[in-house]
C-alpha cells in the first residue's frame, strides 16, 4: 500500500518544526530517519494531516560536551553513535548498544530522537538512555522542557510528549566506570525477548557503589530494578550476591505475551540474563 495524503513540510529550523507541530494541532508526525514512521504510513496505520520532515534542521545534528556532560541532538544517526571517537570515550554503552539495533540500513537512517520517541519497551536506545539517567530536551509552543528519561513513558509505544513539542536533544550526565550488556533474541538483531544492562563503579576495597540496573521486554516500558540495585550497592557481587538482585528485580515486572515469547518464558529468562550481565560486570576492567 501507500501512504494516504498528507500535507509535508522540510523546516530549517526548530522554530520552524514547532510552529508546523502546532498549526496541525495533533495532527502532524516527525520524521526524521523513518524506520518507524514510513512503514505505518504505507500500512495506512497511521494517517496524519502532515509530515514534518526535521533533516534540514541543522542544529539537531551535533554532538556537544561540557564538562562531565555530553548532549547529543536528536538526529544523530546510530551509525554515527556506532563509528564516533567522542562518543566511543564519552558514552561507551551507546557505541556498544547500537551494534545490536536493526541492520545496517537502520542504522545509516535511525535516530536516537526518533528512537526515544517511538517508546518501543524492547528496543535498546530507551534502555541505555533510561539506566545513563538521561534528560530529553524538548521544545514546545511554551519553551523548553528537560524530561528525564524516567519520566518520559506513559505506557508501550506512549510519552509524556505533548503533540506540539519536538524532541531536540539527549543529555547524558557523565558515564559510569563498568556496563555490561546482556540480550535474548531469536534471532540476531531481532527485536528483543529480554535485555538488561547494569552499570556501577568499583572502589578500591573491591565494593560496588552506583549500581544501576535496567530491563527491557518485561513490562511496557524499559524498567529500572531500583531494588535489586539497591541490594548490591556496598556488596562485592557475590554469586549470593546476584541471587538476591534477581529475586529482587523478578518483583519489578511485568512481561507481556507475543509472538515472539510468553510472559511466562519472560520470566524464566529475566533471572538468567540478570545474573550473567552482574557476572559480567564483576569481571570487567575500567
Amino acid at each position: 500500500m501507500k501512504p494516504a495524503r498528507f500535507a509535508y513540510h522540510r523546516p530549517t529550523t526548530v522554530a520552524e518544526a514547532v510552529a508546523h507541530l502546532r498549526d496541525h494541532a495533533g495532527g502532524a508526525r516527525v520524521l526524521a530517519g523513518g524506520q518507524s514512521l514510513v512503514p505505518m504510513l504505507n500500512m495506512r496505520l497511521w494517517r496524519p494531516d502532515a509530515l514534518v520532515d526535521i533533516n534540514e534542521i541543522d542544529e539537531l545534528d551535533d554532538i556537544r560536551v561540557d564538562g562531565e556532560r555530553t548532549e547529543i541532538g536528536a538526529l544523530i544517526r546510530y551509525s554515527t553513535l556506532e563509528r564516533s571517537a567522542l562518543v566511543a570515550e564519552r558514552l561507551p554503552l551507546l557505541s556498544r548498544i547500537v551494534t545490536h539495533i536493526g541492520d545496517r540500513q537502520v542504522r545509516n537512517r535511525g535516530t536516537i530522537g526518533g528512537s526515544l520517541v517511538q517508546g518501543d519497551p524492547t528496543g535498546e536506545m530507551p534502555l541505555a538512555c533510561l539506566v545513563l539517567d538521561a534528560t530529553v530536551v524538548a521544545v514546545g509552543p511554551g519553551g523548553v522542557r528537560r524530561i528525564p528519561v524516567t519520566e518520559l513513558y506513559t505506557g508501550s509505544y506512549a510519552t509524556v510528549l505533548e503533540p506540539d513539542e519536538l524532541l531536540v536533544a539527549v543529555e547524558f550526565p557523565g558515564h559510569p566506570q563498568h556496563v555490561a550488556f546482556r540480550q535474548y533474541c531469536r534471532k540476531h538483531n531481532d527485536f528483543a525477548v529480554v535485555s538488561v544492562v547494569v552499570t556501577g563503579d568499583r572502589a578500591a576495597d573491591g565494593t560496588w557503589r552506583g549500581v544501576r540496573i535496567a530491563l527491557g521486554g518485561v513490562a511496557d516500558t524499559p524498567v529500572l530494578a531500583t531494588a535489586a540495585a539497591a541490594a548490591l550497592e556496598g556488596s562485592r557481587l557475590t554469586d549470593a550476591d546476584l541471587d538476591t538482585a534477581a529475586a529482587a528485580a523478578a518483583e519489578v515486572v511485568d512481561p507481556p505475551s507475543d509472538v515472539r515469547a510468553s510472559a511466562a518464558y519472560r520470566r524464566h529468562l529475566l533471572p538468567v540474563h540478570l545474573r550473567r550481565a552482574l557476572t559480567d560486570l564483576r569481571a570487567s576492567r575500567p
